[in-house]
């Protein structure tokens, strides 16, 4: 459908006959012209003379109905479209509800959809089972509680399988097992949808035992049934009880053996997910992506950059963005620039979106193997962002010894109404501390205390004692850390620890190392910390003490490892904080 013609349709009326405009509506609506098409008829071009054109011309059964359909993206779009139906004596049928009900997706619309029951009840719906049931779909799904969904249920004057399906699931997704099954034995008729429906629900639940116990009434099964109590143990870990249901499936399916693959991978058993993505004849991308993920979690980044190239010799298989988003988390990990700048060519010669998680995927990791111009303009050249895009893109820049311009970007973010979050406070902060930027962190701490009202944690403390000691200021440090409404963990004396050596001072080292100690005196990175700062200050006789007790307990420094190294990956910093969050 051309925007000429979809113009035409509208601005054009005469010429269209009543014959062809149904079908030229619906052509319209389902191409892209959809919100032109919209917006003209409702908005543009003398509205009354066109809508007495349509109410003389157009049948009235459907046709409105169907534009509330394609204005389904928007809740308010559809609600205009059924307020115009009823201006221009349209009368609804069963499928125009079920339209409206389709478009309330989200708490903001519900409150419409609770207006419409009304008019449901008014116009005589209220027999209808078709609408009823997408109401009780309705409240099922946007309800804290079960209550207005059984009210509904309770008073239909009749029920199919679908509204006893539909009390069942509502049940399951508010955690009332018990109601859930005794609805279920009540039934009256039973479909193979009505056994999944619960084997699923109980599945999701954990309930692995009561699960079992139905899957084994069920008079019969199909692959949902055997996939649901095959994903209901992987959800749990028992990879045994997994295969054990796995070997029995009479008719396995790739969803089956990606299940299994995921399970094995969840546990850390790489070696038998292996050998089940090998014995799978048909792999599709979801089983790719399981092995994919499976390899970066279990930290084991050459393998996955491995298994995709091993996937471009599938030519029935072609990644999809969330194969480049795990394989770019894989060379973020690697400090691989050269493969993260294919994997971005690769994304451009093959016209991918560059949705949000992309993007995002793209700035970590560039940022992270040292490309931040490049990770720059990714950041620009994104349509739209989320909170995490900026947190990435500002640690990007501090991690770069670009602290300044993150801070700027931050500033940047406020000015765009972007509600900031705790996170990007951390990476804020780090930013700050990394650049020696103490007045500009003090006031990026009060903010977000004050103007955000967002509670400190113990991360947030740990920027501003890292940034308070790098700039020599310890006895400021030492009141911040009293002033803490948390107790200062091992990594707080940490972060001024490491400040001693930078500024030499002995004193300020011996009390933070007993604070460190009296909290994690076995942990082999502070212990090497404190002996190392101990020896550059020229507390010889601390130094030979912490050896001591490093050797009792068995604890050597790793030669070429920094000590500062250590202590980071064993406790974290903000931007190991950062990193979790992402």
């Amino acid at each position: 459908m051309s925007l000429h013609l979809a113009y035409m349709l509208i601005n054009e009326v005469p010429i269209i006959t009543s014959k062809s405009a149904p079908n030229l509506i619906d052509s319209a609506c389902k191409g892209f012209f959809w919100r032109i098409l919209r917006e003209v008829f409702f908005y543009e071009f003398e509205f009354e003379r066109r809508l007495k054109f349509w109410r003389n011309k157009l049948s009235k059964s459907c046709r409105m109905p169907k534009l509330i359909t394609f204005s389904s993206r928007s809740y308010k779009a559809a609600l205009l479209a059924y307020d115009q139906m009823k201006a221009s004596v349209v009368t609804p049928n069963s499928f125009t509800f079920t339209f409206i009900f389709k478009c309330c997706h989200s708490f903001e619309a519900f409150k419409y959809g609770q207006v419409i029951h009304c008019e449901i009840l008014r116009l005589g719906f209220g027999s209808n089972v078709f609408v009823q049931n997408n109401l009780l779909d309705l409240y099922a799904k946007f309800v804290g509680n079960s209550g207005l969904a059984w009210k509904v249920f309770d008073e239909m004057p009749e029920r199919d399988v679908i509204s006893w399906n539909l009390m069942i699931g509502a049940y399951m997704g508010h955690d009332e097992i018990e109601a859930a099954i005794h609805l279920f034995e009540l039934m009256p008729e039973r479909n193979i949808v009505t056994w999944n429906s619960v084997v699923s629900g109980l599945s999701k639940k954990g309930n692995m035992e009561l699960a079992h116990m139905v899957f084994e009434k069920m008079p019969e099964r199909n692959e949902i049934s055997w996939n649901a109590l095959i994903s209901g143990y992987v959800r749990i870990g028992d990879m045994e009880a997994a295969k054990c249901i796995f070997d029995q499936m009479p008719e396995k399916t790739v969803v089956s053996w990606t299940a299994l693959i995921t399970g094995y991978t969840m546990i850390g058993d790489l070696e038998s997910a292996s050998n089940i993505f090998d014995q799978l004849s048909f792999k599709n991308v979801v089983s790719w992506n399981a092995m994919l993920s499976g390899y970066v979690q279990n930290h084991m980044f050459d393998q996955a950059v491995n298994m995709f190239n091993l996937m471009q010799t599938d030519a029935k298989c072609r990644p999809d963005q969330t194969t480049l988003i795990t394989v770019l988390s894989a060379c973020s990990h690697l400090g691989s620039l050269e493969h993260g700048k294919w994997i971005d060519s690769y994304i451009k010669k093959h016209k991918f979106e560059l949705s949000v998680p992309l993007g995002n995927a793209l700035i970590d990791m560039y940022a992270k193997c040292g490309d931040v111009e490049n990770a720059k303009a990714v950041f620009h050249k994104m349509a739209s962002r989320c909170i995490i895009t900026w947190t990435t893109m500002i640690s990007g820049l501090a991690v770069n010894g670009q602290c300044r311009e993150g801070l700027n970007l931050f500033d940047r973010m406020q000015f765009e109404e972007i509600k900031p979050d705790d996170v990007i406070f951390i990476a804020v902060l780090s930013a700050c501390a990394h650049g020696g930027l103490v007045e500009e962190g003090k006031r990026v701490f009060e903010q977000m205390v004050k103007e955000y009202d967002i509670r400190p944690r113990i991360e947030h403390y740990g920027c501003m004692i890292d940034l308070l000691g790098r700039a020599g200021k310890f006895e400021e440090a030492l009141r911040f850390i009293e002033s803490m409404h948390l107790k200062p963990n091992a990594v707080i004396w940490a972060n001024l620890l490491s400040a001693c050596k930078i500024h030499g001072n002995g004193q300020m080292l011996e009390s933070a190392a007993r604070n460190i100690l009296d909290q994690e005196p076995s942990n082999p990175g502070y212990l090497i910390l404190i002996s190392n700062l101990s020896a550059s200050v020229g507390q010889w006789d601390d130094f030979s003490s912490f050896r001591v007790a490093m050797r009792q307990h068995g604890v050597d420094k790793v030669p070429g490892c920094s000590s500062i190294q250590m202590v980071l990956n064993n406790a974290g910093d903000g931007f190991g904080a950062i990193a979790k969050y992402k």
